[in-house]
């Protein structure tokens, strides 16, 4: 009978992807993968350390997993399990805590899944961070989005962040390598491919390659399919791949941009590589080139040094910037960051007051956003998830749309002439060359 796994990630799709990528491990052992709340004889953990929650949750969700079965093996792994192995190894009921590196090589690691009386650590120390891990994540029941890691680790030296302690120096996947996986994700029938990893812009530092030349190549692959970046950093979004952008329908044409702060003299503390005035004419850059993009933005709030009128001017500053969403994060104290050394600590009642701020901002520029896609075509790419009534998907700018459930529709791209909007949501009509078809819920 074969023995059967569980897996839970904390933090990021580029944690998802390699989540996935250490599931097809077990498969190939001869592991059966169950979900995590039942029963099983592994449990597996892979870990974020961006906040403080992520690190107690790990706490609580080892519980969990003791609580289905107490004489399972249970094992850590991740960015919190690098950086705190020590910790993590004194959690009751840890067996086996394996650093970024060890990850990917579970099984020549652990030969024995018995339960231990004490746990045993591999972690490899930062200066030997300098292997790159293949990954990539699929939809679970569906053959409509994949996402695939080009590239991990940072040189940058934010002072809030733990990500460079964690994952090391970046370094990316060889292009051929990257082509090579892409093409087989587009054969199997994905129709759009998030390209992820820690700072997806830095592709091919050391390599003698760039990202644009990356997307240029992938573009030239045959099919029908989309490419959407999951995240880009203001000061590596170039000119090159806005262009690319704008005049190629496989790009997807929406940008996930880290602000982190409106405010120039936040920006400095926190060692951003730009200016407040620098990310205001990216933006408006993007929206001369490509009118209907869709711009979202990463914000931190509370960070040591931002006072009232600091958080003021972001306030400000992206009211009065044309972008589509916000995700707003409240600043925790990380160990080993330069933030935590710094004057100026925000009350934690205030950072949550601020994050409230900017997240009621962050639902009016979703609405404004979206209210200006009412008469307008948009390829929407639909999933397979059957809810009963509706079938939902994504447009190439990252809007929700939402029709009636025909099975036809899972998996394929449709123009939809967008007619109303409720909530967080579009719903429209499909249109085709010859006649429009009308699934509309209005």
């Amino acid at each position: 009978m074969d023995k059967t796994v569980a897996l839970h990630t904390l933090g990021c799709k580029l944690n998802f992807s390699e989540t996935s990528t250490i599931g097809k491990q077990f498969l190939n052992n001869n592991f059966k993968i169950v979900d995590f709340n039942n029963k099983a004889d592994v449990y597996l953990i892979n870990t974020c350390t961006v906040t403080e929650n992520a690190d107690r949750e790990c706490r609580q969700i080892v519980r969990r997993a003791l609580r289905n079965n107490p004489d399972a093996h249970i094992i850590v792994t991740g960015c919190y399990a690098q950086l705190k192995p020590e910790d993590i190894s004194e959690i009751e009921g840890v067996d086996t805590v394996l650093g970024n590196n060890e990850k990917f090589k579970l099984f020549s690691l652990i030969n024995d899944f018995s339960k231990r009386e004490l746990s045993c650590t591999f972690v490899s120390p930062l200066n030997k961070l300098n292997e790159f891990g293949a990954a990539y994540s699929t939809d679970a029941d569906s053959r409509t989005r994949a996402y695939l890691k080009i590239q991990d680790g940072c040189d940058y030296s934010c002072t809030f962040c733990t990500i460079p302690f964690a994952r090391g120096k970046s370094r990316s996947m060889q292009a051929d390598l990257v082509l090579e996986e892409f093409k087989s994700l587009v054969n199997s029938g994905y129709k759009e491919i998030i390209l992820t990893g820690v700072n997806v812009g830095d592709y091919g530092k050391y390599i003698n390659t760039d990202l644009f030349s990356l997307l240029k190549k992938m573009v030239d692959v045959p099919g029908k399919f989309r490419i959407r970046i999951s995240s880009i950093e203001p000061n590596l979004l170039t000119d090159d791949i806005i262009e690319l952008t704008a005049n190629n329908d496989k790009m997807c044409k929406h940008f996930h941009i880290p602000l982190q702060s409106g405010s120039s003299d936040v920006l400095k503390f926190m060692q951003r590589r730009y200016s407040n005035k620098y990310y205001s004419s990216l933006i408006k850059k993007l929206k001369n080139k490509i009118p209907d993009v869709g711009i979202g933005v990463d914000l931190i709030v509370g960070t040591p040094g931002e006072t009232k009128d600091h958080f003021n001017q972001t306030h400000k500053f992206l009211t009065d910037l044309p972008v589509s969403y916000l995700h707003v994060f409240t600043y925790s104290e990380r160990p080993n960051t330069k933030a935590v050394e710094m004057p100026g600590k925000v009350n934690i009642v205030e950072r949550k007051r601020r994050n409230k701020i900017l997240r009621i901002l962050s639902e009016r520029k979703k609405q404004i956003f979206y209210n200006e896609m009412v008469g307008k075509n948009l390829e929407v790419l639909f999933e397979s998830e059957n809810s009963g009534k509706t079938i939902k998907g994504f447009s190439s700018n990252y809007v929700r749309v939402e029709n009636k459930y025909n099975n036809y529709l899972a998996n394929t791209f449709c123009k939809i002439n967008i007619k109303e909007v409720e909530s967080d949501i579009c719903r429209g009509k499909i249109i085709s060359n010859k006649k429009a078809v009308d699934l509309s819920l209005v």
